[in-house]
Order: structure tokens, then sequence, then C-alpha cells
């Protein structure tokens, strides 16, 4: 097919999912995967299109209260392949959506190979394209000279090679009775405001210990061989890791009280864990400092100690692992181009989107963007207020650059709906998100 129209390299979730978008609406697609050539990644195991190479579920079906099972929905209404193909696969988990990963694969890599506008071809990209549309979804183990020449196109200082990430709270769930805002040294910061843009939990000598004798004592998640040899870098490095330094290191870092009046008492507390927003709209808050290695019923357990946090809900929880992502708020556009070569989208887990459906999501709306632009449409983004639509918008915008980092879909990136009770909060999240997608696919043009 020498002919095609675009381009995708990458045959991982996002790939797979926007070359099915494209091929359905008539446009010939040519997908690129490495696997197949004699190479391979250190995490994948097959040469199946979008393999699941970590776990086999894509979390809760729950389209009512949940909102990656709103995002499901909203994926199945598109006339999403992975969503297609994961439903002869299922297997027994529950309220959740899991897979048998091997029939699951098969089925992808089956109807993309009979699409006749699709030709797949086992070949390794090391540079981006220089013309032609394209699709970059080759996700965070992107291959060292595609990533260099992704650096080029995009500023290597804007392209993150980054292990680690801190967890996430929602902010209702945060006890501002134990702790309060406050800047350090109460200075004002670039974007003004009035010195109070931090949450703080203060904790004493005692609460101070006991936290650090459990970062030391919790279980910890340990490395694939391949990962094993990746070097921390000090500036994410794992809190767990900084403690085992010494019983004060924290104190010294990331807890450190020093310019922080506890207005209860007028002192500095003996530490304290700072939480700084993390979204634009201030739903939720990410732990500063707190990358870690711990793992998931750990941090739960041990962070529910901190002052002000014993009821905390977390909208992600720490992790470290080897990874790779575009700043994408700062580069891309609002329909996933990149702002220097708008011939060239990028998708997936490249552009700052965590988990396998979030990864297909975004290749399904980059399908369908470049899909549009071919064939002389306007296609206008999905509403904030939709699960797909808040996801587009934590990559292309609606978040600090500074401290972008990998985010599931999660209710705290929906516009609030403060005037709705708590305990009816969820199910006013996706009754809002049904109606506004069902008006927004309605205007929606589809391929003939």
């Amino acid at each position: 097919m020498s002919n095609h129209q675009i381009h995708v390299i990458g045959g991982g979730l996002a790939g797979s999912e926007a070359a099915w978008q494209l091929a359905q609406a008539g446009i010939k697609v040519r997908l690129s995967e490495m696997r197949g050539t004699g190479e391979m990644t250190p995490a994948h195991q097959t040469d199946g299109l979008a393999e699941l190479v970590c776990s086999n579920s894509f979390r809760s079906d729950d389209a009512d209260k949940n909102a990656v099972g709103l995002l499901h929905q909203e994926m199945r209404r598109l006339g999403s392949l992975i969503m297609d193909r994961a439903e002869p696969a299922k297997v027994p988990a529950g309220s959740a959506l899991a897979v048998d990963r091997h029939v699951f694969s098969d089925g992808v890599t089956r109807a993309l190979a009979e699409h006749p506008n699709v030709e797949i071809v086992r070949e390794r990209i090391d540079t981006l394209p220089t013309q032609g549309m394209t699709i970059v979804a080759t996700g965070p183990l992107t291959a060292a000279a595609l990533a260099s020449s992704i650096g080029e196109a995009a500023g290597m200082e804007h392209l993150a090679f980054f292990d680690a990430i801190a967890p996430v709270i929602h902010f209702d769930s945060i006890d501002m009775e134990e702790c309060w805002m406050a800047n350090r040294w109460d200075k004002i910061g670039p974007g003004g405001g009035e010195g109070k843009d931090y949450i703080n939990c203060p904790m004493n000598k005692e609460q101070y210990q006991a936290f650090v004798q459990g970062l030391l004592d919790g279980e910890k998640t340990e490395f694939k061989e391949w990962e094993s040899s990746t070097p921390y870098f000090e500036g994410c490095m794992p809190i767990e890791v900084m403690a085992s330094r010494g019983p004060e290191t924290l104190r010294h870092g990331p807890m450190k009280p020093m310019g922080l009046d506890n207005p209860k008492t007028g002192r500095w507390p003996y530490a304290v864990v700072q939480l700084r927003q993390d979204n634009a709209s201030g739903t939720l808050w990410n732990m500063v400092g707190f990358q870690t290695k711990l793992k998931h019923g750990a941090q739960v357990e041990l962070f529910r100690t901190i002052p002000g946090l014993e009821k905390a809900e977390f909208a992600r929880l720490g992790g470290l692992h080897r990874n790779t992502f575009i700043q994408s708020p700062k580069l891309l556009d609002s329909t996933l181009r990149l702002k220097s070569a708008p011939h060239i989208r990028f998708a997936g887990q490249m552009t700052g989107c965590e988990g396998y459906v979030e990864s297909a999501a975004i290749g399904l709306i980059a399908g369908r963007f470049a899909a549009a632009e071919i064939l002389g449409q306007d296609l206008a983004p999905p509403p904030a207020d939709t699960a797909l639509g808040a996801l587009l918008g934590h990559v292309t915008g609606n978040v600090e650059t500074a401290d972008y980092q990998p985010m599931n879909v999660n209710f705290g990136l929906f516009p609030t709906l403060d005037d709705v009770k708590k305990k009816q909060r969820k199910e006013a999240y996706t009754a809002r998100a049904r109606a506004s997608f069902g008006r927004w696919l309605g205007e929606v043009v589809e391929p003939a």
C-alpha cells in the first residue's frame, strides 16, 4: 500500500486504535511496528498488536460511578476496536473489565490485518518523518533513536525520561481543619496570589519518626531485571530511599518545616507533608516529593497516618518506573498536533496519559482528528465534562507544564459540580457527561 494517506508508528493500544479509526473512515493507513523484525522491547513478550505487558485489566466497567467505566462507554459509542475486541476476550473480574491477554491481542491483530485500508509493516522507525501526516504512538519504551528524533523536534528540554510519580489526592477528602494553606516563608509565587499555594500537613516528632520507620519497613515493588540497572535521578529519588540515608534526611528535604508557621501553634511543626495543586480546578493535589516504590496497599495504609490525610482518597498512587513522555500541554495543540511540526500527531502514553484505556482513548481521538483533517471536515474536541474530553484536556492544556506528570482518567479532571452532595456526585458527573457526549456525538460527521 505505497499510496497510504497516513503513517501510524507503534502497534500498541493507542496506535492500533488510531489505525482502526482511520481505516474505518476510509483512510489508507501504514501501521509500523518494530516487534516482528527480530527486535523486542524489554517489556514485551510477543509480536502481537496491542499486547498487554503488565496487568490484564482495563479496570472498572461501571459507567455510573467510575470515570474509567464512563470512558469505556464513550469509547464503545465511538466504535472503539479495543473495547470491541475486549468483549470476546473477557475473563471473570467482578465489576472490572479484564481479558485474556493473548485472545485480546490476537483479536486486535487479526482485525487490523484483515482490514483493506490497513497495511501492517514490521519495521523500526528511527526518525520522525519530515513530511506526510503521521501519528506517533510508540509508548513509554520508545526506542532510543526515535526518542532522540522526537527530542530534536520537540526540544530535548521538553522530552522527559521520567521514572517517578507522586500520589495525587482528591481535595475534598483532605481534612482542612487539621491542615492549613501557606507557602514557605509566605513567599508570593510567580503567578501572584496570597502566598497560600500549598496544603501543609503537620507532624510532631513521634509521628514523624513512626512515619519514617513505616517507609523503611513498608513492602516495596521489586524492579524487573531490565529496570534494575536504571539509576535513580536525584530530582525524583524515592522517598523511602531518602529516608534510608538517615532519620533526619526527610526533615531537610521534602518534609522540611522551615518557614511554615502552623496557625494553631504559631510555630513550625517538627515536620510537614506538603500538597501542591495538580490541576487547574483545584480538585486534585499531589504529595510533593513523595515519589515511591512502596506497593499500593502499603502507600494507602502509611499515607493515611499523616495528619489531615486520615480519610484521603487517591486519584493516583505513587510509582517508580521507566517512562518516556513529552510535555504535551506545551507542545501539542488541541487536536494533538505537534505545534512545531503540525503534520505529526502524538497519541497514547507518549502524551502523558496513564493506563491501557486512557492510552487507547487518546489513540482513538487522535485517529478521529486525523481522519477529519484528511477528509476536510471539522471535528471539535469532545466537551471537557465528558471522560474523553477531560482526559484530552489534561493532555493538551488543563495542567501546569512545569509539574506535568502522567495521569489516569478520574473525576478530578472534570469541571466541578459544587452544588451536588458528595454522595451523589459520581452519578451526577456521569449523567452530565452522557448528556454532553450525546450532544457532541450528534455533531460529529460520521464517515460514509
